[in-house]
Formats: structure tokens, C-alpha cells, sequence
């Protein structure tokens, strides 16, 4: 299929060729008919992607903080590295759709194959969408206009917001596609209305919906024109639609205002705000958040959780529903504001026409109407025949930051065969398929488990799936390397087992099975091991891990999806510490910081009579190291910070190691991996020890969160 990306690095537009996405959980799998662009969204990026380095970090300037603290942790080569590749991943682009369903989801309620739909999908042929981000279109709307319900909703929501009642009078800054629906809605609300902008086309429209309009070119005054309208009460609210980086809308918004009156900024605008303006009238000032309530919470959108109606009547998808009956009803028409249609396949001219000064309004994307096509869930990738030498053949699971920075150039690195790479979008996976010379790009897992040429499974998708594929690749036959954690539940640890068992030979030949617990392959690490191998006493190790603060909303620290934080990364020290100590784990205790679920001090102790403790904190900040080893024995002290630099105390021979770059042993640990599989030599890191490692690591957490 089809799907628009852009550039981040040169601000290119693409209509690239990608497998049919798969359908997931609480998703609704929709064949595209019509995509609107949004224009002001859609021109930043082009504009962003255009932008040197120096003029990104200018637009940008929360992450050019989060980089200089990089640069301070890990070093200016691998920060450099790290955001290359983050502005070399292609970014789908769109959020206004309509189409009709092809299939649903497991749990989808209210939806069935065949309905026509609008929702926030992409610009791409074929989309799944989350169930809550959909919305059934009436028989009587077009699926053109239905491709305006996602920034219709932003428009109503952003006037539920200013509370407008019968006979009021709003002015509405700003006349693109949003504050010309802006306009109608409040008409519909029985208000009167002032529409201001620079665009004679756009205040045309504005007029034709029952708005009178105000050129903001013309050189008047917009304040006493706004108080004539109102009949020199001052207005009783504006909404603010426009983009620009000049405070001048907000200050003009507060001038036009009567006293008490309420300012609601939907669009984007400088933020200088003058407090007498606020003071004097008693001003109330709100920004908008996009379609409304239910907007980037994750148990709403993606676990499709919906709010009850008593307690918020007006979610994001009720919006939607609302903005479809009132084309329905013949109180919104959009289809005045559409200037341009493309086909999906000239989407670049599109993107050209706006970042352009040309005059356009509504921009809609048309796609093919054979809707007999068969689902094309695999691609075939042009792929370097070098990259095939040497086996084994991998298939990759998951083809996020952690694949396309580290552990496919591992692997091509080690020469394996690169077969198959999949995705639950097909764009990632085609973007890390054609980087690194995959042969073919898939959103479909079975055609890994199923193909008889790959011999070998990388796992790097979400924790709560990890378990599951390693129990299929090991009942089909692969080898398997699993990002950590290896599993999320006890139960999962038996299935696992169980499965490893089976799967041993009739001669007792064992997969390979691996977890990627990187950080014991360090060359740091390599070298404290042979050092404190020679005392043959009891030693002590402290692992102070500064793991920074997470959103409580990210999926990490979500129970299901990600298994906690202690699961899903404490798990690599609590490896780490069983490595050095080279002896089992006889006992923990754990200690939570009552103010955070994710600052635990963890106590191992070991078989030999050593002791380690794992300090994970979340609550530090990021200038200091973010992780530091000590190591105490003989008499003598190690002490390694963030993999590059180790420092010795009374050792004799030994002062410091040093690396011009940090290494926590990624490559190291595949290339082990990978050597085990051809030389047909027992896992790097034996069964046991990922059993041990996993079961300790979940009664850990359960400890923390008792």
C-alpha cells in the first residue's frame, strides 16, 4: 500500500510502498477513500525538516536541553549518532481520514466490516486505528466532508470551551480550515460572530456562514471595530485559530474583550501576555487540547477505556460524532473550504502547494476505489546480497529506536542473513528493512515462525509480548534472542521452560536462547571480572543506576504492557551483579522510597557470600552519571561510571581504562550470540542463569510494589 512520510532531516515528502499494518487489540483496520491535510500542522514539519541542525535546536528548544544533558552523560559522538538517527526515521504523516472498514480488532465494540468510518488515521491507503479515535459517518455525509471530522472536532471542542450561549457575540482570529468551522459552530450556537484575518478569500467564506469580518491588513483597528460589533459592550468571548509566533492575536483577543470575558487559543501564537490586559478586565485565558477530553491518555486511546457520559459528556470521539450530525444536519458544510484535490500517488505536489505562499484551503488526498484488493501484509525489500553471507538467517520482531540503532547493525555487522523484519505498522519496519538490507518488510508475525529459511528470532517488541513469541520460536525451531526482560509473569517463566525443554534435542542439543542482557559483554565489565576472579574472598558491589523520571502514562511502567520498570530495565543490574559474582542468588530485600514506585534499593545476596545492592532511582537528575558501579574486595576498589571510564584503588597494575566512547556492550553481546549459533556451542549466558535472573527480578518488583 501507500503511505506519505516526511523527511525530518531534509523535509522531503515520500509515497512510499508499505504492508497492509496489522490490525491490533481495540483497532479498527479501515481502507482509506479521503485524507484532508492540515495544513498549519503539516507546513511546521516540512518547515522543521528543512531547518538546519542550528535552526532545529532554535524550534526545539526542550530537546536541545535533553541533548546537551546527552552530551554531558554519555559523550558528543554517540549524542550525535543518537540524534541523527532519531531525524533519519520517516515520520507518517496525517490525522484526517475517512474510509471504510475492513476489520476489527479483538474487544471492538460499535464498529463492523463494512461501515464507513472518519478518524485521526494517517495519510496511507490502509490504517488502524484505535476504536476510540473512530467515528461512524451518517449515510447522508460524503466521505470528502467526513474528512474533516478530526479538525472539525478541534474547532468544536475549543468553542465548548468558551461556553458560548444564545445571542452572545464571539470574535474568531484566524480563518483557516479550523476557524472557518469555528465560525459556523458558533453560529449554530445562535451567536454572532466577527471573523478576522488577512486573507480576503478566507473573510469571503467567513461572510457566506453568517460571520461578519474584519481585514486585518486593512490597517483599522480591530479593537474598536470588535467593539462597534458588539455594540460597545466588548465581546463576550474570542477564539484564537490562528499560527503565528507574534503575541499580537492574544494581545488583540484581550483588547476586543468585555470584562470578564474568555480567550481560548486553539491555534498557535506567541504567549507574551500582557498582565494588564488580563488584570484590568479580569480576562480568563485557556488553551485548547485538540479534540478533547480522552487526548493522549492511553488507557482512553489505546486501551479504549471510555469515560462515563455522566461525568464528561464530551469526549474526543463524541466530538467527532457531533461534527459528522451537523454536516449531516446541514449546520457545518465544508465543502466550500476545499480548494485542491491530489491523488495519493502526486501527495508531494500537495506538500509542495503549502509550503508555498500560493493560496489553498482545504487539500484533500484521494486514494484507489478497488476495494477488492487482497491484504498485502509483506513486501519484498531491495536488499544487499553481502548482508546474506555467513548465516544465520534472522527474522527481526519489532523494528523500533533500540532495532535501528543497535541491534540490526549488529547483525548485519555479523554477517547474518537479514530475511525478514516485522512491524504492527509496516513503515518502521520497511524503513529499518531498507536501511540495513532486510529482504522483506512484514506486519505479519507468522511469517516468521513459518518460514523455513530463518533459523534464528530476534524479539524487540513490547515486554507483554515477549514470552509468547519466545515459546513460538522455540516450538518452531529457531534460536531466539529476546530483548529483556525475558518474561513479565511467573507464568510466563513456566511456559518458557517448558517450551526450552521441549525443544531440546533428541541428542541433548539445546537452542540458543538469549536474553539481551548487554551490559556483562562490556569491555569494562569484561576486564573487572578478570580482576576480581583472581581474590577468592566474598565481594561487595554497588550498582547506583540513575534512571531519570518516566511519565506515569508511558507503557514502561504500565503492569501489563511493560511490566513495571524494575522488570523491564532493574532486571540488567540484578544480570549484571549475578555475572560478577559468578554465584547464585540466595536471598534479596528490597527497599521502596515511598514517594515513588520506581526509586528501590535491591539487596542480593550471594551463594559465595557476596553481597551486592542495586540503588535504582528515579528521582536524580540528569547531569550526574546515569550508571555507576563500585566494586569492593581485597583491600581494593573498582569503580566504573557509564562505561567509559574505569578507574582502580590499590590495584596493583592496574589505574584506569578509558574509552573515547561509552560501551555498554550491545555489539559485544550479539556478536556472542551469534558465534554460539555458529560454532553450535551452548547459549553465552546459560538457561539457568536467565531463569535465576527472571524470577528474582519479579519477586523484586512484587516486593516493591507490596
Amino acid at each position: 500500500m501507500k503511505q506519505v512520510l516526511q523527511d525530518l532531516t531534509t523535509g522531503e515528502t515520500e509515497v512510499a510502498d508499505v504492508p497492509w499494518p496489522s490490525v491490533k487489540q481495540g483497532e479498527v483496520l479501515i481502507r482509506t477513500s479521503c485524507t484532508l491535510v492540515s495544513a498549519g500542522t503539516e507546513r511546521t514539519l516540512i518547515e522543521f525538516g528543512r531547518a538546519n541542525f542550528l535552526e532545529k535546536a532554535r524550534l526545539q528548544p526542550d530537546k536541545l536541553r535533553m541533548v546537551l544533558d546527552k552530551i554531558r552523560s554519555d559523550g558528543l559522538l554517540p549524542t550525535v549518532e543518537s540524534v541523527r538517527r532519531k531525524l533519519d526515521q520517516p515520520m507518517s504523516v496525517g490525522y484526517c481520514s475517512a474510509g471504510m472498514v475492513v476489520d476489527v480488532g479483538k474487544g471492538v465494540k460499535g464498529f463492523k466490516v463494512g461501515e464507513r468510518v472518519a478518524s485521526n488515521g494517517r495519510h496511507a491507503e490502509i490504517v488502524s486505528v484505535p476504536s476510540n479515535l473512530c467515528a461512524r459517518v451518517p449515510d447522508s455525509v460524503s466521505e470528502d466532508a467526513a474528512a474533516f471530522t478530526v479538525l472539525g472536532a478541534i474547532a468544536l471542542h475549543g468553542v465548548r470551551l468558551a461556553h458560548p450561549t444564545l445571542d452572545e457575540t464571539f470574535a474568531v482570529i484566524g480563518l483557516g480550515l479550523i476557524g472557518l468551522m469555528t465560525v459556523q459552530l458558533l453560529r449554530a450556537h445562535g451567536c454572532r460572530v466577527l471573523g478576522l484575518d488577512f486573507d480576503r478569500t478566507r473573510l469571503g467564506l467567513a461572510r457566506k456562514f453568517g460571520a461578519e469580518t474584519f481585514d486585518l491588513g486593512g490597517g483599522s483597528d480591530p479593537a474598536a471595530t470588535a467593539m462597534a460589533f458588539s455594540k460597545g459592550r466588548g465581546i463576550d468571548g474570542v477564539l484564537i485559530a490562528a499560527a503565528t509566533q507574534s503575541s499580537d492575536p492574544v494581545h488583540q483577543a484581550a483588547r476586543m474583550c468585555r470584562k470578564r470575558g474568555r480567550i481560548v487559543l486553539v491555534g498557535v501564537t506567541g504567549l507574551e501576555l500582557s498582565r494588564a490586559d488580563f488584570y484590568e478586565k479580569e480576562l480568563t485565558f485557556q488553551v485548547s487540547c485538540s479534540y478533547g477530553p480522552g487526548r493522549y491518555d492511553p488507557e482512553y486511546e489505546e486501551k479504549g477505556h471510555d469515560y462515563p457520559l455522566g461525568y464528561v459528556r464530551w469526549t474526543e470521539q463524541r466530538n467527532f460524532e457531533a461534527v459528522l450530525e451537523m454536516m449531516a444536519e446541514g449546520k457545518l458544510d465544508v465543502m466550500p473550504l476545499i480548494s485542491h484535490r491530489f491523488p495519493i500517488q502526486d501527495a508531494a505536489s500537495a506538500y509542495e502547494l503549502i509550503s508555498r505562499d500560493e493560496p489553498s484551503l482545504g487539500i484533500l488526498l484521494e486514494y484507489p476505489l478497488d476495494k477488492a484488493a487482497p491484504a498485502q501484509r509483506t513486501v519484498e525489500l531491495e536488499h544487499r546480497a553481502a548482508a546474506r553471507e555467513g548465516g544465520p538467517a534472522v527474522g527481526f520482531l519489532g523494528a523500533g529506536n533500540y532495532v535501528s540503532s543497535v541491534l540490526a547493525p549488529a547483525f548485519a555487522r555479523m554477517r547474518a542473513r537479514l530475511r525478514t523484519v516485522v512491524s504492527a505498522n509496516g513503515l518502521t519496519g520497511t524503513h529499518v528493512g531498507k536501511r540495513f538490507g532486510f529482504e522483506l518488510s512484514t506486519t505479519d508475525t507468522g511469517a516468521v515462525f513459518g518460514d523455513s529459511q530463518i533459523d534464528t528470532v530476534v524479539i524487540a517488541t513490547r515486554h507483554d509480548t515477549h514470552a509468547r513469541f519466545v515459546v513460538d520460536g522455540l516450538k518452531a525451531g529457531k534460536h531466539v534472542f529476546v530483548e529483556k526482560p525475558l518474561a513479565i509473569s511467573l507464568e510466563e517463566v513456566v511456559a518458557i521452560e517448558d517450551a526450552y525443554r521441549g525443544a531440546v534435542a533428541g541428542d541433548g542439543t539445546e537452542p540458543v536462547l538469549m536474553v539481551g542482557f548487554n551490559r556483562r559483554f562490556a569491555p569494562h565489565v569484561v576486564r573487572i571480572k578478570s580482576l576480581i576472579d583472581a581474590i577468592r574472598e566474598p565481594k561487595s558491589f554497588v550498582m547506583t543506576v540513575n534512571a531519570g523520571a518516566v511519565a506515569p502514562g508511558h507503557w514502561t511502567r504500565d503492569p501489563e504492557s511493560g511490566g513495571g520498570r524494575i522488570v523491564g530495565e532493574a532486571c540488567h543490574f540484578i544480570d549484571l551483579l549475578r555475572f560478577l559474582a559468578g554465584s547464585a542468588i540466595a536471598g534479596h530485600q528490597v527497599a521502596a522510597a515511598s514517594t515513588s514506585d520506581t526509586s528501590v534499593a535491591i539487596t542480593l545476596h550471594f551463594a559465595d557470600g557476596s553481597v551486592g545492592t542495586v540503588h535504582y532511582f528515579s528521582s536524580g537528575h540528569r547531569s550526574f552519571p546515569k550508571e555507576r558501579l563500585e566494586v569492593f574486595c581485597g583491600g581494593r576498589v573498582l569503580q566504573l561510571d557509564n562505561f567509559r571510564v574505569l578507574k582502580g584503588f590499590g590495584w596493583p597494575g592496574f589505574k584506569s581504562m578509558k574509552l573515547w566512547r561509552q560501551d555498554k556492550g550491545q555489539e559485544a553481546c550479539v556478536e556472542a550470540f551469534v558465534s554460539a549459533i555458529r560454532a553450535g556451542r551452548p547459549s553465552p549466558i546459560p538457561f539457568s542463569e536467565l531463569l535465576e535472573v527472571a524470577r528474582v527480578t519479579l519477586a523484586v518488583a512484587a516486593a516493591a510494589n507490596a
